[in-house]
């Protein structure tokens, strides 16, 4: 598209998890809407669940920009689809700005996004217990990294209008960083957490005016023009591939209890020829007529006992993957595929039974961090010797190994320790870890081939 303008674009960032950055994105999303605009919103990093409210407040998909799991010219194409039809897009930033995949470089970090795209940082500042401080904080952000456009502040969880005042002139004092607004402390702008983070937007267990209200916030205490005039970046909006023909029907497991999945991801599958079709484990009794079956994470833990008790559905899978159909498991989707799972509460319930393996829940350990999956043997998702990259997000475990060919290689690359994973029963292939099929050119289309031909050419039994 040469000659288009660039893609306007801010990246809302932190120096912490926890400090307002979905509050913000949203605030800011809601806001510019009301004003006319069309607004997307994207996110760094591995996550689920913050794109699903970036998705309601906007009524567009948001994209996921992992500057580690995606390759830089899949990064840029992504934004730069997100940006196509688009006003505005805000990138939420994860973590710190700074974190990623380890303590040594920017690797898989929003500074790294922001900078690959060239995305100016909105850097929001928890002020709830500084003064003078938050001038350090705002001056140590600047300096870290010089390279890094960081273009503006906004303090949150302000006590009053002298906290406010003072805080400005600490920032002021300290840094060339403009501030452009300080967000009053109202505990009441809050969205539900649960033991992996937020509960999700579908369960819709915040007040039905909650994104009136966080515009209407926006509009009091930020300067939405100066915001809005220092949104850039260095790419293109670029329109997705045009469609090509259905070759392959892919029921996408999709309810209250599996919601994860990237919403990049599906459209790459679509892209390469699959439709895809909603069904629920929770509600239905029967399965839609598909080739293969893609179970995403979720949070099939807290609704145990109502998956259990739909044993029409249950035998169904069981069934489906048996006879030998296509199905591709991640995270919950290998915790239902299982013989029983563990609620919270420590109560089991039977589950599919597709995979021998029993799942618990462990509260105090949680497996979290990005993954390298190298690929033993022909897979749903690609030949053998491939290279895939996803994380893992997590508080169960398998009781034992089950006895069951393993595919996977897994690496976490922080460690350096590998394991044998990616369990195989016919044609099901479950797993822990979340790939990212943008990961590597070609694995949505490898995907969308063994369900087309129902089976890969070389059978795990």
């Amino acid at each position: 598209m040469t000659g288009v303008a660039p893609v306007r674009a801010l990246c809302v960032a932190g120096l912490a998890s926890s400090v307002g950055k979905t509050t913000l994105t949203l605030a800011l999303a809601a806001a510019y809407r009301r004003r006319g605009l069309r607004v997307r919103c994207a996110k760094v990093g591995p996550d689920f669940i913050d794109p699903g409210f970036h998705a309601a407040v906007t009524g567009a998909p948001s994209c996921t920009l992992d500057s580690w799991m995606l390759p830089p010219e899949a990064l840029r194409r992504t934004f730069a689809r997100a940006g196509a039809g688009a006003d505005l897009v805000l990138i939420e930033g994860m973590m710190g700005l700074f974190d990623g995949l380890d303590g040594r470089s920017e690797a898989g970090s929003t500074a790294e996004v922001a900078k690959r795209l060239g995305v100016p940082v909105l850097l929001v500042v928890d002020a709830s217990a500084q003064v003078r401080s938050a001038g350090a904080v705002v001056l140590g952000a600047e300096r870290f990294d010089p390279g890094l456009p960081l273009a503006g502040v906004v303090l949150n969880r302000v006590g009053g209008e002298r906290h406010q005042r003072w805080l400005r002139d600490a920032v002021a004092s300290a840094s060339r960083v403009p501030v452009l607004g300080a967000i009053p402390w109202r505990g009441a702008v809050g969205i539900p957490e649960r033991h992996l983070g937020l509960v999700t937007a579908a369960e819709q267990r915040f007040p039905p005016d909650l994104f009136d209200r966080l515009a209407d916030l926006a509009e009091e205490a930020i300067d939405l023009d100066g915001c809005l005039g220092l949104a850039r970046s260095a790419v293109a909006p670029e329109l997705p591939p045009p469609a090509v023909p259905v070759r392959t029907r892919l029921g996408v497991a999709q309810d209250l209890a599996f919601q994860f999945y990237y919403a990049d991801v599906l459209e790459a599958l679509r892209a390469a020829g699959a439709e895809l079709v909603p069904w629920s484990p929770l509600a239905d009794t029967v399965l839609p007529t598909v080739d293969a079956l893609y179970l995403g994470g979720g949070y099939p833990e807290v609704h145990a006992a109502d998956l259990a008790a739909n044993d029409r559905m249950r035998a169904a899978v069981r069934a489906f993957a048996l006879d030998g159909g296509a199905v591709y498991a991640e995270c919950g989707g290998l915790m239902y595929l299982a013989e029983s799972l563990e609620d919270p509460d420590g109560a089991a319930h039977s589950m599919a039974g597709v995979l021998p393996i029993r799942v618990r829940m462990r509260p105090t350990r949680l497996a979290l961090g990005y993954r390298e999956v190298r690929l033993e043997a022909e897979t749903l998702v690609g030949p053998a010797g491939t290279l895939l990259r996803g994380h893992e997000f997590h508080r169960s475990h398998l009781e034992a190994e089950p006895p069951v060919p393993t595919a996977y290689r897994v690496t976490d690359p922080a460690s350096g320790e590998t394991r044998a994973e990616g369990y195989c029963v016919r044609q099901t292939l479950a797993s822990y870890v979340h790939l990212h099929l943008g990961s590597r050119p070609g694995a949505a289309e490898a995907l969308v081939d063994a369900c087309a031909r129902g089976r890969p050419a070389k059978a795990l039994r």
